[in-house]
């Protein structure tokens, strides 16, 4: 079961029935913004489409803007979790092999994860503008997962290449999808290959 934190919540679900509301409603949010778009989203819709009182939504969320921070962090934790199930099976040096899940794992969360198109790790303000803080987080929990995938630490150069190549990426791959809506395949190569020579000169 996904586990929000709690710093995204006014109540954290004790009862496995309430974590089960919960995802429920963070599910509904996510189909609701591909149908509609964020400004349009409401808690209303929200619950209605989850099947739960309006008080349900009310007595984890404030208002829809938190709701979306929940559903940014819980895009975060599987992305996550999906780039360990794949680097679990590399070699211990393989760093392009996983380099390939890192954004192998974006693009299929993008193309298959509801409401992952509009919010992925945080909402962006103008449309299409980086989300604030978001790139950071993903930054940081990419270095320590290669980090980890290497046996060797998180430094500051690491820190800073990882960050970096975040946001090349989140500005080609936001390219790649205006271009063409599945994400348009030479520009995703050519992202592959522009990461592989940066990140090269840490990582070899």
């Amino acid at each position: 079961m996904y586990r929000v934190s709690p710093a995204h919540l006014r109540r954290t679900p004790v009862q496995q029935r309430s974590a089960e509301r919960l995802a429920r409603i963070l599910d509904a949010c996510a189909e609701l913004l591909d149908e509609t778009g964020y400004e349009e989203l409401s808690t209303r819709a929200v619950a209605a489409r989850a099947g739960v009182p309006i008080g349900s939504v009310y007595r984890f969320f404030g208002n829809k803007r938190a709701l979306a921070d929940a559903l940014a962090h819980r895009n975060l934790d599987s992305y996550a979790e999906r780039i360990s199930g794949r680097i679990a099976s590399l070699g211990a040096g393989d760093w392009r092999g996983a380099l390939d899940a890192v954004l192998d794992e974006y693009l299929a969360m993008k193309r298959t994860v509801p409401g992952f198109a509009l919010i992925d790790f945080g909402y962006r303000i103008p449309m299409g503008a980086p989300a604030v803080g978001a790139n950071h987080q993903v930054a940081d929990r990419l270095a320590a997962l290669l980090a980890g995938h290497l046996g060797r630490g998180v430094d500051e150069e690491l820190r800073r290449a990882v960050l970096v190549s975040v946001e090349a990426a989140d500005a080609l791959l936001q390219l790649a999808f205006r271009v063409e809506p599945a994400g348009d395949e030479g520009i995703v190569a050519e992202t592959r290959e522009l990461l592989r020579a940066y990140l090269g000169r840490v990582l070899d």
